[in-house]
């Protein structure tokens, strides 16, 4: 079982931006401390939900300040960056760390994100598998060159190549992608890589969708081994308390507040309609499906979890109550309280 956290860099109301930030670096450096796995970095744009605006630059200053730590981006948004800029930036960052970063890549969403930065919103609705096999080919061949609808280009070499040996492996950096949809599951599995799961989905979903995976994994031809050996993440909200009220008290006190300034920030590319979660429902249902409360109670959570869906690795969001003091008291207590009774 492997535990992280997942670090939003969520802007709570009141807060600055260099709040957030500050204590989303702290939450990697306790979590480092406190005997985390890891820690997982949200990427957004133009919105106060999280001020991170590259997981990619946060996880390269992140791995320098560690020693131990995985560092894993959640998501890097693909179709508002070109695949080989990603591709040569995961490169560099698994070389220099010694194969601690992991990069998870997926669609985001149909936001002005893609005026702005000019992909257009083909990139978001059409683009992604191409931009993906780009990338993926770019972490594993010597050379590539692009023939796609998108990207266009002679064989170029691919300088660091990130399959040179590290300790004796030659692997490149660990790949994930973001799944809310059986298209996004299907293309995941088709390419064998493991998945991202939302903190909004409960563990039947999850069970669900590793199953999909699984079914279109061997449909595309991929070994049982490697089948077996994916190693999909969940991601969830971890706060714990002495009594499981108080730890929903403090969640639902303070998430529901950010959660209405920051996803009520999100333009859409073409003015279509949002559909966003009513914020105390929606922070009520989150308490109600992942570990908050008593370590115990998070011990067995996790646990069920794992049991219900085969998933092993979780990215637990430490930061619901928006405080820098209680976010790093709850992941010393995650780690002190909740990692030895999973192991």
């Amino acid at each position: 079982m492997r535990v992280g956290a997942f670090v939003l860099s969520a802007q709570f109301p009141g807060q600055g931006p260099g709040e957030a930030l500050h204590r989303a670096v702290r939450t990697a450096e306790t979590a480092e401390e406190a005997g985390l796995d890891a820690v997982w970095l949200a990427e957004h744009h133009f919105v106060p939900y999280g001020v991170c605006p590259s997981a990619v630059t946060l996880a390269a200053l992140l791995l320098g300040r560690t020693r131990r730590l995985r560092v894993g981006t959640a998501i890097s948004v693909l179709p508002t960056t070109h695949p080989v800029t990603l591709g040569e930036q995961a490169a560099l960052l698994h070389l220099t760390s010694g194969g601690r970063f992991s990069l998870g890549v997926g669609r985001g969403g149909p936001w002005v994100d893609l005026e702005v930065f000019g992909s257009g919103l083909a990139a978001y609705e059409e683009g992604f598998p191409e931009s993906l096999d780009l990338l993926l080919r770019w972490l594993s061949e010597p050379q590539v060159e692009a023939t796609g609808r998108r990207y266009r280009f002679r064989s170029v070499d691919v300088v660091p190549r990130p399959v040179e040996a590290l300790d004796g492996g030659a692997s490149g950096p660990e790949v994930i992608v973001a799944c809310t949809s059986p298209s996004s599951v299907r293309l995941a599995a088709e390419r064998g890589v493991p998945m991202l799961l939302g903190l909004h989905c409960g563990d039947e979903e999850k069970a669900e969708m590793v199953s999909l995976w699984r079914r279109c994994a061997r449909e595309a031809g991929r070994s049982a081994e490697e089948i077996e050996a994916a190693a999909h993440v969940s991601a969830g909200v971890v706060q714990l308390a002495d009594r499981d009220h108080d730890a929903a008290e403090v969640l639902l006190k303070a998430m529901p507040g950010w959660l209405r300034q920051g996803l009520d920030a999100h333009v859409t590319f073409d003015g279509r309609p949002r559909r966003m979660r009513d914020p105390l429902p929606y922070a009520e249902h989150l308490c109600r499906i992942h570990p908050v409360g008593t370590p115990k109670l998070a011990v067995d959570r996790i646990a069920a979890t794992a049991e219900r869906t085969g998933i092993t690795r979780f990215a637990l969001l430490t930061e619901g109550s928006g405080d820098l003091a209680a976010t790093e008291e709850n992941v010393r207590r995650l780690g002190a309280e909740v990692l030895p009774g999973l192991r």
